[in-house]
C-alpha cells in the first residue's frame, strides 16, 4: 500500500544531502524490508548492504532488486552489529521499524548496534511515525485501496491508534467473492517513541547530540503535530 515513487521522491534530497555532509561510499539499511531505500542508494554509486531478520523478505528484496557487488542482502536482526563493525558511512533504520521493538531496552540495542556498525564522524538515521500527535484511542484511517491480489479482488483498509505508550495498526482484509465478503484482520503493535529517550540511548551508544526533525524537509519535530520522529546523529570521533 506504499507508493514509493512518491515516498522516495520526498525523502531523496534529505539522503542526499546527509550522505555528501559525510561522503557517503558505504551505507547500511537495517530492517530493510522491501529493500526499496537500498536499491535506491545503490543506484547513486554507492555500495549498500540491507539487512533483514525475514528470510522471506530478503527473498522478496532480490526479485525486486537483484543482487550485485554493490548490492548485498543479509540476514540479520537490526539489534546485531556486522561482524565488521565500524565499516559503514552511514546507516538507516526507518519505515517505523524501530517502533516494533518490545521496550526502550531494546530500542537502545537497536541504536547501540547501529552505531557500532558506524565509523566515527559516521551518520545515523531513524525514523519512526509519531504516535504522540494521534488523540489518544481514536482510530485514524489511513488508506483504503481495492486491488487484485492473492487470487481475488480485495478491499484493504489500514488504520492507526494509539493507548497510552502503544500504537495499534489495524489491517482489514476484505475479499470479495460474488456478493460475499470474507473478511480477515490483523493488528500490529508499535511503541510509541520519545524524542528524549532516543537522545539518551544514542548518546550512550557512542553518538554525539542528535538532531530531530518532525519530516524529511528538516521541519523542527513537535510532538503534538509532526507527523514524524526523525532524528539524525553523528558517532563520536573519540
Amino acid at each position: 500500500m506504499v507508493d514509493w515513487e512518491r515516498r522516495l521522491a520526498n525523502e531523496t534530497p534529505f539522503y542526499r544531502r546527509l550522505f555528501d555532509e559525510v561522503g557517503a561510499r558505504r551505507v547500511l539499511d537495517v530492517a530493510c524490508g522491501t529493500g526499496h531505500h537500498a536499491a535506491l542508494f545503490c543506484t547513486w554509486g554507492l555500495e549498500v548492504e540491507g539487512a533483514d531478520v525475514s528470510p522471506a523478505m530478503l527473498a522478496r528484496c532480490r526479485t525486486l532488486h537483484g543482487e550485485s557487488e554493490k548490492l548485498h542482502w543479509i540476514e540479520r536482526s537490526f539489534d546485531q552489529a556486522p561482524k565488521a563493525g565500524g565499516i559503514f558511512d552511514a546507516v538507516i533504520c526507518v519505515g517505523n521499524s524501530l517502533s516494533t521493538v518490545a521496550d526502550l531496552s531494546a530500542a537502545g540495542r537497536v541504536l547501540a548496534a547501529m552505531l557500532a556498525a558506524l565509523w566515527p564522524g559516521g551518520a545515523g538515521v531513524v525514523q519512526v511515525l509519531n504516535l504522540w500527535r494521534l488523540a489518544e484511542g481514536q482510530t485514524q484511517w489511513q488508506k483504503c485501496k481495492r486491488t487484485q491480489a492473492g487470487g481475488g479482488d480485495r478491499i484493504i483498509l489500514k488504520g492507526i491508534r494509539r493507548v497510552g505508550t502503544r500504537g495499534f495498526v489495524d489491517v482489514a482484509d476484505l475479499k470479495l467473492v460474488g456478493g460475499d465478503v470474507e473478511p480477515a484482520f490483523r493488528a500490529a503493535t508499535l511503541l510509541a517513541l520519545e524524542a528524549d529517550d532516543l537522545r539518551a540511548a544514542a548518546l550512550l551508544g557512542g553518538a554525539a547530540e542528535p538532531s530531530f526533525f518532525g519530516g524529511y524537509h528538516h521541519e523542527p519535530y513537535e510532538r503534538a503535530h509532526s507527523p514524524d520522529l526523525i532524528m539524525v546523529c553523528r558517532k563520536c570521533c573519540a
